[in-house]
């Protein structure tokens, strides 16, 4: 330990250039643990790394191992050096680092002291101090992620000499320890323990007036320095060094009493967050939740644990609560960052934190037990009864936690951490806070709260939409409107204007915010969760970053991870334990867009190229064979083109029954029109057009008329882009429909005289068929009754001809429609008995309302009221069966026309609010013609 210096037998051998010594320091610190490439990069750069960083790790790492093995083959592994997963990990034994030997040595003393034979553990820790000689890696630090690996290491010495100090005056042997001890006092010249444990121990050897003398010396070092008086430990070293109270009796060098231990009263909050807004509901439920501790009959210490993703202010709440009550706690506040976030190796392990706390209370290190459980005995011995408010911060998970709860009922312990304490809560009557992140108004309350003050900066007026879009474009993550704002600050001549241009920007999203030095921004923030997951959850992670904004489900993580399913979901829940995943109450999983855009970064730079498109095609495959499922179960005029076969690992999700399948396409619509904007864009996994139109059903009958027509213009621009010419027909036929509904008829008419023209070119005569239905809806819309009725009969014939009995009622339906408008009653109620009839033979449901309809318009025209209002009953009842909104509000309107005629003003009425409600469930309120129709029998109806 100390300086990096590297033999081979008696020579000492030159370690290379200064960055590969740096690699190798850093390796060596953390011998036995794997370190991650990104890690690496971090640790000896910094977020400063350059391109060519990766390939300079790889060419020292080669040069490290022949200079640790001469004689290693060209491309061998050697037995140092080892590859692990994407980094590299150093393993050695006692005999071949310092550091190993070292700890040996420590692990050793600690055994002896646990079996009372303390003059063992003195030569132990004697053996292990020996090793060091000075700071590690003094001159190889540039980053701060490598100075905390190495100052770490500085740490374990620092504390070995502080324990056989304790051992030597307990054994009264203390000169045997004075020089590690000086050695460490003059690594650490602010170290107060060391400092401490240095003063007794010269009071111990006899010399007294140097041991005041490195008091007094260390006290003007913190008074000039940090501005600060000695701690408890200094004074209690001054103290005994004075009072010549430090060797323990004669009589009693082996077991020790020890004394008892004065509880001071701490206050090591950190300061409440100035700029704090918000949050009032979790402030509302901590109050109340402090206020019941008054409650007679508690026995034990109100827990609260808050869990949230990274950035979103979990710490901020729970400081800024602290302070309100730190009052109402007498006996002090306690801090302690437990970095959990940092994971089982690098946080703070249970053990430590109860050494810290015992320290915080005033126990000097020499009184501390030596096995856990005494250390946590009088941990709980000295809270007892306490009234004291705990805030235990970046808590990993209930085992680190548990041991730190006190024995008070009175005292409050405020936990926050990235995972929910599910078994804190089970077992220790914990009570879990979800934090989120704030709704639009508090964040934009937090965004003019930081702006206050600056010159030029307004959230007012059109600066207002654009801050309201930056806010919205970060997810109200706290983390990253506190970064942006401090970098506005920093910049006064940075517009929002830019800010919201880069965050438009998904792919270099992140790139918005700087990290540095002291500045934890969002990427290292979702870095430290995901550095956590398992190999099998991490790829997922990486994989649903291609996964739609709105969020897909357990089926479709399946499909998308091509894993046994079981396995896939134990990986999501593990992704939502990390809090990188959220569920909803619909079954739905999302992703922060923060999240997000981190796990894109990591897609892009870790998923090969093959992969990634095979993730997107085995995405867009899975919903384009579950709409196509749901698709058959509605069960539309013309049979469902069938998709290819999808890639092997997806599993479509298959509808039942004709419900599932409604409540299929209304859970997944937004996810359905972003796959196929996705498959138009990418240009790979499926054929945008095909999905398009497995939802036109759907949408047309629950009214979602904008959404069709947007959904078919992609599809439309997908196909002839390339150059797919059936596709195309097919796409401009649909679009016909979107078209025809919003009243548009002469541009349907040209959409349908291109899909006609193509489906001629190509023999498709079921196609010609379709578009001539299609023509007689738009020919009617616009009263020309004779050319509708020409293209329905023109229809019947090509229906007839192909034995197609869903086409041949579609057209005598329209032709029976058209011969009403032209005055022909009797052969429109021939056509029309015989489309109800062939549709009642063949079962289907969907085109009844339909029928109905027009066998009471017909009825109508004849006089038969009574008739023709039940027949349009039975056709909105129809309608509503099938899910089919806009034929239900034609048919209630229909009614309260022809009610209205026959002077029936209060059933007209009725079935007025009727129709009114049925437009109300539609996509913007129905169509302009729809609402118009609306607005026209209203000014009838008075």
């Amino acid at each position: 330990m100390g300086p990096l210096r590297l033999w081979h037998g008696e020579n000492e051998v030159a370690t290379g250039p200064r960055q590969q010594r740096r690699l190798l320091a850093v390796l060596l610190a953390r011998e036995g643990r794997p370190t991650s490439t990104s890690d690496l990069l971090d640790l000896l750069w910094g977020p400063q790394a350059p391109a060519s960083a990766v390939n300079v790790i790889h060419k020292y790492v080669a040069a490290l191992r022949r200079l640790l093995e001469p004689d290693l083959p060209a491309r061998a592994a050697g037995s140092y050096l080892l590859r692990h997963g994407n980094g590299y990990l150093f393993a050695a034994g006692p005999e071949t680092l310092d550091l190993v030997a070292f700890r040996r040595d420590v692990a050793a003393a600690r055994t002896s002291l646990g079996q009372d034979s303390p003059l063992d553990a003195l030569d132990h820790y004697l053996a292990a101090l020996r090793r060091c000689h000075g700071s590690a890696g003094d001159d190889l630090v540039d980053s701060a992620a490598a100075a905390a690996v190495l100052a770490g290491i500085d740490g374990e010495f620092f504390d070995a000499a502080v324990a056989a100090a304790a051992v030597a005056v307990r054994v009264r042997q203390p000169a045997r320890v004075l020089a590690p001890l000086r050695l460490a006092a003059e690594m650490s010249r602010l170290n107060e323990p060391v400092h401490a444990s240095l003063v007794t121990t010269l009071a111990a050897a006899g010399q007294q007036a140097e041991a005041l003398a490195v008091y007094g010396a260390i006290r003007t070092r913190l008074d000039e320095e940090l501005g600060i008086d000695p701690g408890y430990q200094l004074q209690d070293a001054q103290r005994r060094a004075l009072t010549q109270t430090v060797l323990p009796p004669a009589a009693d060098v082996a077991p020790v009493v020890s004394r008892p231990v004065p509880l001071i009263r701490p206050a090591q909050l950190p300061p409440d967050p100035p700029l704090f807004v918000g949050r009032e509901s979790e402030l509302l439920i901590l109050r109340d939740l402090t206020t019941g501790m008054r409650a007679s009959g508690r026995t034990s210490p109100l827990v609260v644990a808050m869990d949230g993703m990274g950035g979103v202010g979990k710490s901020t709440l729970a400081a800024h609560f602290a302070h309100r009550v730190a009052e109402e706690f007498t006996d002090g506040q306690l801090y302690l960052d437990l970095q959990g976030h940092l994971g089982e190796d690098e946080g703070v392990s249970a053990d430590r934190a109860v050494r810290s706390l015992l320290h915080m209370v005033g126990v000097p290190a020499a009184d501390v037990p030596e096995t856990f459980d005494a250390r946590v005995g009088m941990y709980r011995s000295l809270t007892a009864g306490k009234r004291i408010l705990f805030l235990l911060d970046n808590a990993r998970d209930a085992a680190q936690v548990r041991p730190l709860l006190p024995n008070s009922a009175q005292s409050l312990v405020l936990i926050t951490g990235r995972r929910a304490l599910v078994g804190l809560a089970a077992f220790d009557g914990a009570h879990l806070l979800r934090v989120d992140v704030p709704d639009l108004p508090t964040a934009r309350r937090l965004v003019e709260r930081r702006f206050t003050g600056l010159p030029n900066r307004s959230t007012g007026g059109v600066a207002c939409e654009t801050a309201d879009e930056i806010i919205e474009l970060c997810g109200r993550l706290p983390l990253a409107l506190a970064i942006l704002a401090a970098r506005i600050a920093a910049r006064p001549r940075l517009s929002l204007a830019t800010i919201a241009a880069e965050l438009r920007d998904g792919a270099r999203r992140l790139e918005a915010f700087p990290g540095g030095r002291g500045l934890n921004d969002p990427r290292t923030a979702f870095s430290w969760s995901y550095r956590q997951l398992t190999p099998g959850a991490a790829r997922l992670f990486r994989l649903l970053s291609v996964a739609p904004l709105t969020g897909v489900t357990a089926e479709v993580c399946v499909s998308l991870d091509d894993r046994d399913p079981d396995r896939t979901r134990a990986e999501l829940a593990e992704l939502i334990e990390a809090a990188l995943v959220t569920e909803h109450d619909d079954g739905r999983l999302t992703s922060h867009v923060l999240v997000k855009a981190y796990a894109q970064e990591l897609f892009q730079a870790e998923e090969p190229a093959a992969e990634r498109q095979a993730a997107v095609s085995r995405l867009l495959q899975h919903y384009l064979h579950s709409s196509f499922q749901a698709q058959v179960v509605l069960d539309p005029n013309r049979p469902p083109i069938a998709p290819p076969a999808p890639l092997p690992g997806v599993v479509a999700e298959r509808s039942a029954t004709y419900d599932e399948a409604i409540a299929w396409f209304g859970r997944h619509r937004e996810v359905l029109k972003e796959a196929v904007r996705l498959a138009a864009d990418v240009g790979y996994g499926i054929v945008p057009w095909q999905l398009a139109l497995t939802m036109q059903q759907y949408l047309q009958w629950a009214g979602r008329f904008q959404d069709w027509e947007d959904v078919m213009r992609v599809a439309l621009r997908a196909a002839r882009e390339r150059h797919d010419a059936v596709g195309e027909a097919h796409v401009l036929r649909s679009l016909a429909g979107a078209r025809h509904f919003f009243g548009a008829h002469d541009e349907a008419l040209g959409l349908l005289d291109e899909a006609a023209r193509i489906y001629r070119d190509r023999g498709l005569r079921l196609e010609q068929a379709l578009v001539h239905n299609n023509c007689h809806q738009a020919f009617s819309a616009l009263k020309r009754h004779d050319r509708a009725l020409d293209h329905s009969v023109r229809a019947l014939s090509l229906f007839r001809l192909l034995d197609n009995r869903r086409g041949e009622v579609s057209s005598l339906l329209f032709s029976g429609k058209s011969l009403t408008a032209l005055g022909q009653v009797e052969e429109s109620a021939q056509a029309l008995r015989e489309a109800l009839e062939l549709n009642r033979r063949s079962g289907r449901a969907h085109e009844e309302s339909e029928i109905r309809s027009a066998i009471a318009d017909n009825l109508a025209v004849t006089g038969r009221v009574g008739e023709a209002v039940a027949q349009l009953e039975l056709a909105a009842d129809a309608a509503r069966r099938v899910g089919d909104r806009p034929s239900q509000f034609e048919a209630l309107r229909q009614m309260a026309d022809v009610l209205l005629a026959a002077d029936d003003e209060p059933g007209a009425q009725r079935a007025f609010e009727r129709a009114r409600a049925v437009l109300r469930e539609l996509q913007d309120g129905g169509t302009d013609g729809m609402r118009a129709s609306v607005t026209r029998l209203a000014a009838k109806l008075g």
